[in-house]
């Protein structure tokens, strides 16, 4: 059985591609830290942080999300930019999801920083 976080970001990335954002990495790795997803909506790279939980007894999912977590995808992003040589705008979004009962909740928050 996989781990709740990866299970969370496949299901995260089945989402996005079932909207049509074009999925072009995941688990992307720098010397600042990790961004769980990388995709295009048309014209904008747009940084995606998955929180996935069991339960929502302690907050949802994106509550998790903190400003310490925002700067850094900030930075992750500025680098992948950078060297990818990029000019385009960027977004990041949070993809917040409650799996139980066999049923999973998905929250997709649109520029949510």
């Amino acid at each position: 059985m996989k781990p709740l976080g990866s299970k969370g970001e496949d299901i995260a990335a089945d989402y996005l591609k079932e909207k049509g954002f074009k999925v072009l990495q995941r688990n992307y790795r720098t010397p600042i830290g990790e961004a769980d997803i990388i995709v295009r909506d048309r014209d904008t790279l747009v940084f995606v942080e998955v929180k996935a939980r069991t339960t929502d007894t302690y907050g949802q999912p994106f509550e998790a999300v903190d400003h310490r977590k925002q700067e850094k995808l900030r930075r992750i992003a500025l680098y992948y930019v950078t060297r990818n040589k990029l000019e385009m705008p960027v977004r990041f979004d949070v993809i917040s999801i409650i799996s139980r009962s066999g049923k999973d909740e998905i929250n997709h928050i649109v520029e949510a920083f």
